[in-house]
């Protein structure tokens, strides 16, 4: 890093910001196989939480790609660019004290290491979607097994290319039968026993630290 960068202490603290919205700030990861169902249960529970009065943001990779990554391909150097990216705004967005949700595949154990190590101010839970091969594939929602199947793509995370599964992960989810806002609710407990969703106190975290 260039000698000319330095860190600016701001002034607002993370728990003072996450105090104004009743909530601590955290980062629910999903990870997980394509067609797991990691997209439609991280939107299950931004609807959840949403309807229950809490503020939070939702990266999808998919759509992540479409605009802050779309300069990324699908080589392991640019899976882990990508989820270094991820990581670094959920970062940004938990610590302006928002209950953010990631879904990517995000396969590396590193990777997803890496994003856990970095987020120091705020709690990191990560949800392993543990949705098995077979049923991903059966799925199938966007044809990318057809079309690793027939050889027309590589690099097909569970084909040809590895999956890490989680070994650390706070939540395993799938492979039970559960609709997704089951699935979403048990996530809701988590964040639950962890006090993420309580309502602070203004006068709890006056000259608090980040």
């Amino acid at each position: 890093m260039s000698g000319g960068v330095h860190w600016h202490q701001q002034c607002v603290t993370s728990r003072e910001k996450a105090a104004q919205k009743g909530q601590l700030g955290c980062i629910v990861w999903l990870t997980g196989l394509s067609g797991a169902g990691k997209s439609t249960v991280a939107n299950a529970l931004d609807k959840l939480l949403t309807d229950q009065g809490k503020h939070c943001a939702l990266l999808d990779g998919d759509n992540v790609r479409h605009g802050l990554n779309n300069n990324l391909g699908f080589s392991p150097e640019d899976r882990k660019e990508n989820v270094r990216r991820l990581g670094e705004v959920a970062i940004l967005l938990a610590e302006a004290g928002l209950i953010v949700i990631v879904a990517a595949t995000s396969p590396y154990q590193d990777d997803r290491d890496a994003a856990r190590q970095r987020c120091t101010c705020v709690p990191f839970m990560e949800v392993y979607m543990a949705t098995p091969l077979a049923t991903c594939e059966a799925r199938d929602p966007k044809g990318l097994y057809a079309k690793a199947r027939r050889h027309e793509i590589i690099g097909m995370t569970g084909i040809d290319a590895p999956y890490e599964e989680p070994v650390n992960a706070e939540l395993r989810l799938g492979g039970d039968g559960k609709v997704p806002n089951e699935l979403a609710g048990e996530i809701k407990t988590l964040l639950d026993e962890q006090n993420i969703t309580r309502v602070l106190g203004s006068t709890s975290v006056a000259g608090a630290s980040a």
